[in-house]
């Protein structure tokens, strides 16, 4: 991989993550325009790095949240904070489980397949246009809530299912506040991707590939800058848009990643 297509995942990374159109769909379609050959463990690696950089932008721009969570969690008291601590860890289970389970049957769908992604991107765009006809009650997440968000971030581990939209879409559905939801869904993932990055650390997966680290430290870079950008501005256009313009978006590069597969394969 060479360094500017490394920097140009990066962006696309990071402007992608806090919108609700599936950031690593939108990865495995750049990768499959570049022309990327790397094997399914390779393609999945970038793709958590590149995660990894906009989990830190998040922790950046969240930082207030991040350290009244903590001070929560370790306050050891019945306060919002540790409640909301408890939610975050319940919302974690699904997607760890899934993780854990069935790492080597989901690295085969980061091989390139744009069909597979365009057709979840499709079913992206359903969750978002259901959940903009849905009212909203402005009630906060609750417990079953949190583990009903948590099963479907576990199923936005396939690409081309957003994470954001679909945890969004699920809290919104359930009869959650858009606002609410919106910041229980940017802060769920930022444990999830921690947890991931440290065991692949210690178990070698990040260091057993052939990828130069100078592209890798370069797309990195770039998420980061991106996402951090991206963030600040966007997070209002989530909360606020209406998700129907998102659905619109994920439906057409649905449709256009797979007749992009069928005419140039």
């Amino acid at each position: 991989m060479e360094v500017v297509d490394a920097i140009f995942l990066g962006i696309v990374q990071g402007l992608t993550e806090f919108l609700p159109v599936s950031s690593s769909g939108h990865l495995e379609i750049a990768k499959a325009i570049l022309g990327d050959t790397s094997v399914p463990e390779e393609s999945l690696m970038v793709t958590v790095v590149l995660h990894f950089a906009t989990a830190l932008s998040t922790i950046l721009v969240f930082r207030k949240d991040v350290a009244e969570i903590f001070r929560g969690l370790f306050a050891f008291k019945w306060n919002d904070e540790f409640k909301f601590s408890l939610k975050i860890i319940i919302s974690m289970i699904p997607a760890a489980l899934v993780g854990v389970l069935f790492e080597e049957e989901l690295e085969t769908f980061f091989g390139g397949a744009l069909t597979f992604v365009g057709f979840m991107l499709i079913i992206t765009a359903l969750l978002l246009w259901l959940a903009d006809k849905a009212k909203s009650t402005g009630k906060p997440v609750s417990y079953k809530d949190a583990f009903v968000i948590g099963v479907s971030q576990a199923i936005a581990i396939l690409p081309g299912i957003s994470r954001s939209g679909a945890t969004i879409s699920t809290s919104v559905l359930l009869g959650n506040d858009k606002a609410k939801a919106a910041r229980f869904s940017f802060l769920m993932v930022v444990p999830l991707i921690l947890g991931k990055i440290a065991k692949d650390l210690l178990s070698g997966d990040l260091t057993g590939t052939t990828i130069e680290p100078l592209p890798l430290l370069a797309g990195f870079a770039a998420a980061f800058i991106a996402g951090f950008a991206a963030c600040t501005w966007m997070i209002a256009l989530v909360r606020k848009s209406k998700l129907s313009y998102f659905a619109i978006y994920c439906f057409l590069v649905g449709v256009i990643a797979i007749t992009y597969e069928y005419a140039f394969a």
